[in-house]
C-alpha cells in the first residue's frame, strides 16, 4: 500500500484505459496523482472516484501536443502538490489505419504531435521540477510496435519506435541528475483505443475479434490495463532505483518469437 508513499505523480491520458488504471494503482500505493487528459467528463469522474477513496488528486485539461497547455499544467501541478517525482507519459492515439502511400501529411502529423511531441513536451517541462526534487522517474508508454513491425497503422508504429529511442536518450542525458527514464511496451490490452481500432478495421463481432487478437499472444489472451499499471508502479517506485534506459515488455509473449 505504500510503494509510492507521498510521491507526486503526473499521468497523461489518465481518464480511460491504461492511464486510468495507472492513476488508480499509483494512488492506492500512496501517490498523489495529477490527472491530465482532454476527456473532461471521464477525467472528472475518475477524480471523484479517487477523492471518495481518500486519495489526494486533481484533474487538468491538457492537450499534450500544446506546449502552453503542458507547461501550465505541469507547473500548476508541481505548485499544487509541492513538487514532482514521477511523470507517466501515457497519452496517445492510434491514428489512421492506411498503407503509408495513402496517409496524408495531416494524418501523419497528428499522430506524431500527440505520441511523440507530447512525450517531448511533457518531459521537457517536467525535468526542471524533477531536478529540483533531486531525481525522479519518467515512464514512457511505447508499444510492442516500438520493438517489432506490423503491416498496419504506420504513423502509430513510427511514433512508438521514436518513443523507445527518446527514452534511451533521456535516460543517458539525465542519469547524472538521478532521473530515471524507462519505456513500457504493452501487447494488445483491452482498452477503448484497441476496441475502436478493431471496429474501425471492420470487426462486427467485437468479442470474437478480441478473442482472435488474444490468440496472437502465446499466453492466449489479450492483457488488462492493470497488467501495465503494475509495471508503471514498479518503475515509478524506489524498487527500480537501478533501472534506467530499460524496456519493460508486458505482452503475453508476443515479441518472444
Amino acid at each position: 500500500m505504500n510503494r509510492l508513499k507521498d510521491k507526486v505523480c503526473i499521468v497523461t491520458g489518465a481518464a480511460v484505459g491504461i492511464g486510468r488504471a495507472c492513476a488508480l494503482r499509483m494512488a492506492e500505493e500512496g501517490a498523489r496523482v495529477a490527472l491530465f487528459d482532454v476527456l473532461d467528463s471521464e477525467g472528472q469522474a475518475l477524480l471523484r472516484q479517487l477523492q471518495v477513496q481518500g486519495h489526494e488528486s486533481r484533474y487538468w485539461h491538457v492537450d499534450v501536443a500544446s506546449e502552453s497547455e503542458v507547461q501550465r499544467a505541469i507547473d500548476e501541478a508541481a505548485a499544487w502538490f509541492g513538487g514532482l517525482d514521477v511523470l507517466v507519459n501515457n497519452a496517445g492515439i492510434a491514428g489512421i489505419n492506411k498503407p503509408t502511400h495513402e496517409v496524408t501529411v495531416e494524418e501523419w502529423d497528428r499522430v506524431q504531435a500527440v505520441n511523440v511531441k507530447g512525450v517531448f513536451l511533457c518531459t521537457k517541462h517536467a525535468i526542471p521540477h524533477l531536478k529540483r526534487a533531486g531525481g525522479g522517474s519518467i515512464v514512457n508508454l511505447s508499444s510492442i510496435y516500438g520493438l517489432v513491425g506490423a503491416p498496419d497503422v504506420p504513423p502509430y508504429h513510427a511514433s512508438k519506435g521514436a518513443v523507445r529511442l527518446m527514452t534511451k536518450t533521456d535516460a543517458l542525458i539525465y542519469a547524472p541528475d538521478r532521473i530515471r527514464v524507462n519505456s513500457i511496451h504493452p501487447g494488445y490490452i483491452r482498452t477503448p483505443m484497441v476496441e475502436h481500432h478493431l471496429q474501425s478495421s471492420g470487426a462486427t463481432d467485437l468479442e470474437q475479434a478480441l478473442k482472435d487478437l488474444g490468440n496472437l499472444h502465446p499466453l492466449g489472451h489479450i492483457g488488462e490495463p492493470d497488467d501495465i499499471a503494475w509495471g508503471v508502479v514498479y518503475l515509478a517506485s524506489d524498487e527500480s532505483k537501478f533501472v534506467t534506459g530499460a524496456e519493460l515488455v508486458i505482452d503475453g509473449g508476443y515479441t518472444a518469437r
